[in-house]
């Protein structure tokens, strides 16, 4: 199955796809975090403003446009023919590159925030056709591996470009570099989506509803009125919800709760983008390619043991006073490897969970409302991932500690495991 799986690797029918998209999410990330690193350091003391604010605004900046296209997304993903969509948003984004380089180049955060918003409205218009497309070049039997192929390659592109955007930018000639590398990398992406075969219109009648706030709430209506979908796009936008807040709180845990520096971490932030890839791609071998929720209730319950643990392994480790430690040195601590390994499960679980949810809602839409229904997938993805970073910030202000957070969030997710395993017995009763 695993040989099936990566043969799609080796057809039209998926492969410019999968390099289009993976290039995208690699690109936002370089220019998200070479662009929060300035702000940090450079851009917010010129502008005589706080850092810290503006690198919230920026994050609200980006997933803002989710909300408000992701509707009109949807809409004309149906309407059109999804391979020619994607060849044009991806050369929105190489002209968007193009601008974000000379927002980079004069060091105008003002440019660079609206470069932002815009981006975020380019992946919102990408989202319905990414997984929209999918359902119309795979067979059924290839559409969870197809997903965990995508999502290995997403959290891999995601890990890696926010690496090399927070590396190089404050190198010497770090803008130069960066402006060449964002640019080079939308123009591979474009030129690999000239290769996606075409599609018919899934809806070629529909007429598009300008006003998006009045389609946002229909989409949402639509897809809340079929409980068959509406319950794996809230499972997928749960998983958001978890991975958002373990993504966000990784940094000051490693520093404050492991005594780790920036190299520790990198390597949570690797264990869990690794292990996201590992459950993905072996869903495919666990379903045999069979379109199924049953692995749901184990993955939800594994992302729960292994958080657990995760709480427990953190009390057991004694920060050292007065330095922070290195990768090598985190690792050869008793407990380093038990926190590692933990992040590593945790990621793994979340993987086997997510993927069939995903392939779920693709093979139960109408093909006439697929891209509308991932549409509405991706505003519920955002608005968890909003109530995450709300939450998180009441909880930790209230004095709440980061393995306390963890733990809750654990305990919060055995009601989700719960509620996964009544269902899957229900449809499949």
């Amino acid at each position: 199955m695993a040989t099936r799986q990566f043969s799609l690797l080796a057809s039209r029918r998926f492969l410019p796809l999968f390099i289009a998209q993976a290039l995208g999410a690699f690109n936002d990330n370089v220019f998200k975090n070479a662009l929060v690193i300035l702000i940090t350091y450079v851009l917010a003391e010129r502008a005589g403003m706080d850092g810290r604010l503006m690198v919230t605004a920026a994050a609200g900046i980006f997933i803002l446009p989710f909300f408000l296209f992701s509707a009109t997304a949807g809409q004309l993903a149906d309407r059109y023919d999804k391979a020619m969509l994607i060849r044009r948003v991806k050369l929105l984004e190489l002209v968007l590159m193009l601008a974000a380089a000379a927002g980079f180049w004069l060091r105008d955060v003002t440019w660079l925030m609206l470069v932002l918003f815009l981006m975020g409205s380019q992946s919102a218009l990408f989202g319905p056709l990414k997984y929209g497309i999918l359902p119309e070049q795979l067979q059924q039997r290839e559409l969870v591996g197809g997903n965990g192929l995508i999502q290995a390659a997403t959290f891999l592109a995601i890990l890696l470009g926010t690496l090399v955007g927070g590396l190089l930018v404050m190198a010497d000639g770090g803008i130069v570099i960066i402006s060449g590398t964002i640019v080079a990398i939308a123009a591979a992406g474009w030129f690999a989506a000239r290769f996606i075969p075409p599609t018919p219109p899934a809806a070629p009648d529909l007429a598009i509803d300008p006003n998006f706030l009045r389609q946002t709430w229909r989409i949402l209506v639509y897809s809340a009125a079929s409980r068959e979908i509406f319950v794996p796009v809230l499972g997928v936008s749960w998983f958001w919800l978890v991975g958002a807040t373990f993504l966000a709180q990784v940094p000051t845990y490693g520093k404050l709760h492991l005594g780790g520096d920036e190299g520790v971490v990198t390597l949570l932030l690797l264990a869990f983008s690794v292990g996201i890839g590992i459950g993905s791609l072996v869903c495919e071998r666990l379903l045999r390619g069979e379109v199924s929720g049953r692995l749901a209730p184990f993955g939800a319950l594994g992302i729960s043991l292994f958080t657990l643990d995760l709480y427990l392994a953190s009390n057991g480790l004694d920060a050292p006073a007065g330095r922070l430690i290195g990768a090598a040195e985190f690792i050869g601590q008793p407990g380093g490897w038990r926190v590692l390994l933990d992040v590593l499960l945790i990621a793994v679980a979340g993987g086997i969970y997510v993927v069939p949810l995903n392939a779920m809602i693709q093979a139960r839409s109408p093909h006439s409302h697929l891209a509308r229904n991932i549409a509405a997938l991706n505003i519920m993805n955002s608005l968890f991932m909003v109530v995450s970073a709300l939450l998180s910030g009441i909880a930790l202000a209230a004095g709440m500690t980061i393995p306390g957070l963890f733990l809750a969030l654990g305990v919060l997710n055995l009601g989700v495991t719960v509620y996964a395993y009544l269902y899957y017995r229900r449809v499949s009763a």
